[in-house]
């Protein structure tokens, strides 16, 4: 099967996927059409108008993506040239009401269906604690071009082909000397409510900070940027389970192929359930022939019964817009092509990322529960810890409880303030990346995987649980007494199993498993994901009891 062949298929899913979107949690048809509304619009249609874009804009967060064009029931409008402007003025008119700008992303005009546009209704900046973000990691192989992909996507100043691009993204000299990341690194883009990114006017000259980013920006995607080299996998896995992330960028170089740790770190994605899209980086400087072969390679991989994705070539707009709307589909893996030297398919990626929608839902009316990812001392604040919010939210001045230490007890603490993107914040919600400075609390009594939670929660802190697992690859069998690292969230520490239902596990083998924890008790919940690992990835699973 070729790989026109999958294009073909790919292109019939999204298709299929896109249509079927159009008609989905939509209201029951009244007697007057959308169309009408539109073109024709009285105050009840304003009315009813404001109401639909108020509830899709609150579903996305803050936007939604409006297909102009098409009925509620996916049947086409067939809008004139005159019909068409009349639609765009009453949306901006409406947007506008509702303190959002319109801003169009494609359009089209075919005799079949007339006048087609695609436009991002997002609301105008908001204050940082209420800003829409998307965090997204960076994965791949080593020398994959992950470092100068962001730092060429954040700045818009092009590289130069040997490494400029990725200077500023890097935390330590032994980075900047020999070109690899060895850390968790992070950056931002953000997008303005007209969907055009919030850059420096010279990026060469000076890169805007991530509070004016953030003051300026209705939208903002968080960038994970983790390690390439196999020697640092277990930061890379710290980081896709530690830091949350909505999706994946997995990053191919064209002269290489899916060598290396790309696979692994494709898998890992794939079994954490996040959804990933493929960057194929440095075509300008491959041989087509070359390029040919790696994309038949990433194509057969793809497709694999491991897998089970069906790769689209993302190549203009209206492909840009079928991908992001419906990228959670668990088959559609959308598939760039770019050059950050000389800027080939870097607009196709804006595109993306501007429309990317978010769909990770957490509980804001739970109550609160911090993660811990990394702790810091800073000069005249004192300790600050940096995490996630998994639910809830937290005011500065809340008492609160940190914990476990290495005995399993709890400490109760009083946070000082909030700071979330660098900018100081007076709440922090469910689902934020954000750092808590803590009162009376010294840096090296906390550690990595640590939990903030509410003083009413009473937190108990567990050495022993119970896992269903899936043995990914093996190449013996696993015994009661087997090691492996655990990576349970924020949660890094090697566990041992002492009891198997079945006795005996081999590759591909799925049975419930009794962990202990061989260092310290740690605080767990129902239902959250883990990673297993000795070496290489080796299972995956979910907890279903906590044992004492």
């Amino acid at each position: 099967m070729t790989v026109e062949t999958h294009m073909d298929e790919a292109t019939f899913l999204a298709s299929a996927l896109c249509m079927m979107s159009m008609t989905e949690d939509m209201p029951e048809q009244e007697q007057r059409s959308l169309k009408t509304r539109l073109v024709e619009s009285t105050t009840e249609d304003t009315t009813w108008i404001q109401t639909m874009l108020v509830n899709r804009i609150e579903q996305g967060r803050g936007e939604t993506l409006f297909e102009l064009g098409w009925e509620e029931d996916g049947t086409c409008m067939h809008l004139s040239q005159e019909e068409y402007d009349q639609a765009v003025q009453t949306l901006s008119r409406i947007s506008e009401q509702l303190n959002a700008d319109c801003a169009l992303i494609d359009e089209s005009n075919t005799v079949e269906t007339g006048k087609v546009a695609y436009m991002m209704i997002r609301q105008c900046a908001a204050p940082v604690e209420d800003l829409l973000e998307i965090r997204i990691a960076v994965v791949g192989n080593v020398d994959a071009g992950k470092s100068t992909m962001l730092g060429v996507l954040t700045t818009g100043d092009l590289d130069d082909g040997r490494g400029k691009a990725r200077l500023n993204l890097f935390r330590h000299q032994h980075e900047i000397e020999s070109g690899r990341t060895s850390s968790v690194g992070g950056e931002i883009l953000g997008f303005d409510s007209k969907s055009k990114p919030v850059q420096h006017a010279n990026a060469s000259v000076r890169k805007m900070s991530w509070d004016e980013v953030c003051m300026k920006s209705a939208k903002v995607l968080s960038f994970i940027d983790l390690a390439g080299h196999e020697k640092y996998l277990k930061t890379t896995v710290f980081g896709l389970t530690g830091s949350a992330p909505e999706f994946a960028m997995l990053m191919v170089g064209a002269n290489a192929g899916m060598i290396g740790m790309a696979k692994e770190h494709l898998g890992l994605a794939l079994s954490l359930g996040i959804p990933v899209f493929v960057v194929i980086t440095k075509i300008d400087r491959c041989p087509d022939h070359v390029l040919k072969n790696t994309i038949k390679e990433l194509t057969t991989l793809l497709k694999s019964k491991s897998c089970r994705k069906m790769p689209f070539f993302v190549s203009n707009t209206h492909d840009v817009i079928m991908t992001a709307k419906n990228f959670v589909s668990e088959r559609l893996c959308p598939v760039f092509q770019v050059s950050n030297v000389t800027g080939q398919g870097l607009n196709l990626i804006h595109q993306f990322l501007n429309i990317l929608p978010s769909m990770t839902h957490y509980e804001q009316d739970h109550p609160f529960h911090f993660e811990i990812i990394e702790t810091y001392s800073v000069p005249f604040v004192g300790t600050v810890v940096c995490g996630i919010m998994k639910s809830g939210c937290v005011r500065a001045g809340d008492k609160v409880v940190l914990g476990p230490d290495h005995a399993g007890h709890f400490t109760t603490t009083t946070v000082k303030s909030i700071q979330r993107k660098r900018v100081t914040v007076p709440i922090a919600k469910a689902g934020q990346a954000v750092t808590l400075a803590l009162k009376n609390i010294r840096r090296h009594a906390i550690r990595k995987g640590m939990v903030i939670v509410h003083l009413d929660n009473q937190p108990k802190a567990h050495y022993r649980f119970e896992a269903e697992v899936s043995i990914l690859n093996h190449s013996t069998t696993i015994q009661v007494g087997y090691q492996a690292m655990i990576h349970c969230g924020a949660i890094c520490q090697t566990a041992t199993m002492t009891a198997i239902e079945n006795r005996v596990l081999r590759s591909r083998n799925r049975d419930r498993v009794t962990f202990e924890f061989m260092k310290t008790p740690e605080y767990l919940t129902l239902g959250q994901l883990l990673i297993f690992r000795e070496g290489h990835t080796k299972g995956v699973g979910k907890i279903t009891r906590l044992l004492d």
